[in-house]
């Protein structure tokens, strides 16, 4: 039986109407909970502060809230595949990877995202709840480690001595994990509060992402080495 590979019919694209309600609906959810959380954010709160006056305007777009939030994650995770992907293929040009590369590659994707995003910007806050969400924890870790990009780079690891033990290197991926997205939270907290200058802010961010660097490569000589 022959299977058509062909595009979807016109018809069955969404128009650009709806694709600009379905972003705008993601940007405001995105940013109410940030602000108030996932407990404290309802559907209606988001379609009325999206000026949407159809009672099922988020439920046309999302069939649920993990369906919502899910959209949230991978919208931003495509954005940072974009930088990933660049920086990966410059190391597999190079072959031989030193550790400290190998996590500027892991860091620094994400912080140029925050700094594409602008201040104020909501998606820190928001990843810093998702990540310890139980229902959308695993969601989290898989939308961004899943990638092409994050694949390619995993093969260029660096030889470590711990890396044979699995407990211990899920371990570390957990504590490089939470260290990258709460440290990224606190600054947007602090941005967005104005406790730095707006045309500081991306020189906040690159000093972060320097700081983080050098972070996980003390984090990983020292657990890794055992």
């Amino acid at each position: 039986m022959n299977v058509s590979t062909a595009d979807p019919a016109p018809s069955t694209r969404p128009s650009p109407r709806s694709v600009r309600a379905r972003h705008a609906l993601m940007r405001t959810a995105e940013r109410l909970y940030a602000e108030h959380g996932f407990a404290g954010v309802s559907m209606r709160m988001i379609r009325e502060a999206a000026g949407h006056r159809n009672n099922s305007a988020v439920q046309y777009h999302f069939s649920s809230r993990d369906d919502l939030l899910q959209a949230i994650l991978e919208h931003h995770a495509a954005a940072i595949e974009r930088h990933r992907a660049r920086l990966v293929a410059v190391l597999e040009e190079r072959g031989e990877v030193s550790l400290r590369e190998w996590i500027t590659c892991v860091v620094a994707p994400g912080i140029e995202h925050h700094i594409e995003l602008g201040t104020p910007s909501w998606y820190g806050r928001f990843l810093a709840q998702a990540v310890v969400e139980p229902g959308l924890r695993e969601h989290a870790r898989r939308v961004y480690t899943s990638t092409p990009s994050f694949q390619r780079l995993d093969r260029l690891r660096p030889a470590a001595p711990g890396r044979g033990d699995d407990e211990l290197t899920e371990r570390h991926a957990a504590m490089v994990r939470l260290l990258l997205v709460h440290m990224s939270a606190d600054l947007e907290t602090e941005l967005a509060a104005g406790q730095a200058p707006p045309d500081e802010a991306e020189r906040a961010w690159r000093r972060l992402g320097d700081n983080l660097v050098t972070a996980v490569l003390g984090l990983s000589s020292a657990l890794l080495s055992q």
